[in-house]
């Protein structure tokens, strides 16, 4: 891949899998996902209409997309944190998430999702907060790639997440001088 289109893709670079995880990173990365919607909310407040239909990217998502993803996504994993918790390794389920970003509610204004966020942020941070270290061994299983997941690195993932989208929304402003 092309180095500056890798570095507009992934603008922090690709998530790694944590190894030697700690209490204070879990604690960390709760911090991440808890500040996350302000963040957002932030970065889209002043952007028209035409800005927010601006891709991050040649060949990318718009920034209003970038918003309705991410609530879509984070709003996926709550759910697959809900499973792991309550069943035994459950097979979640996955989506298509660049089909979902063609659906007619990705064309709404970014305020909705930036709710969503914020009210579902505050509800998984609570419950993040919760978990004690045997919960944060529990796993989910991808149906795709049948890898078993466990819960801290997911929560390392969703923060990588979040910033990942953020960096997608600040790049692009810094670029058009927004």
């Amino acid at each position: 891949m092309d180095t500056f289109i890798e570095e507009l893709q992934y603008p922090i670079g690709r998530f790694k899998v944590p190894r030697g995880i700690t209490q204070d990173l879990v604690n960390q990365w709760i911090q991440e996902i808890d500040i996350l919607p302000k963040q957002i909310s932030q970065a889209v407040k002043d952007l028209s209409d035409l800005q927010l239909d601006t891709p991050y990217r040649e060949g990318g998502w718009s920034l209003r997309q970038v918003v309705h993803h991410l609530a879509d996504s984070h709003l996926n994993s709550y759910i697959r944190f809900k499973w792991a918790l309550t069943e035994n390794q459950p097979i979640i389920k996955a989506y298509d998430e660049r089909t979902w970003a063609m659906l007619p509610d990705y064309e709404a204004p970014v305020d909705i999702s930036v709710h969503l966020l914020t009210s579902l942020h505050q509800r998984w941070v609570i419950l993040l907060k919760s978990l004690s270290s045997e919960q944060l061994k529990l796993k989910f299983v991808h149906p795709e790639t049948k890898a078993k997941i466990p819960l801290n690195i997911n929560i390392a993932l969703y923060a990588w997440h979040g910033k990942h989208h953020l960096a997608h929304i600040e790049g692009l402003k810094e670029r058009r001088g927004w």
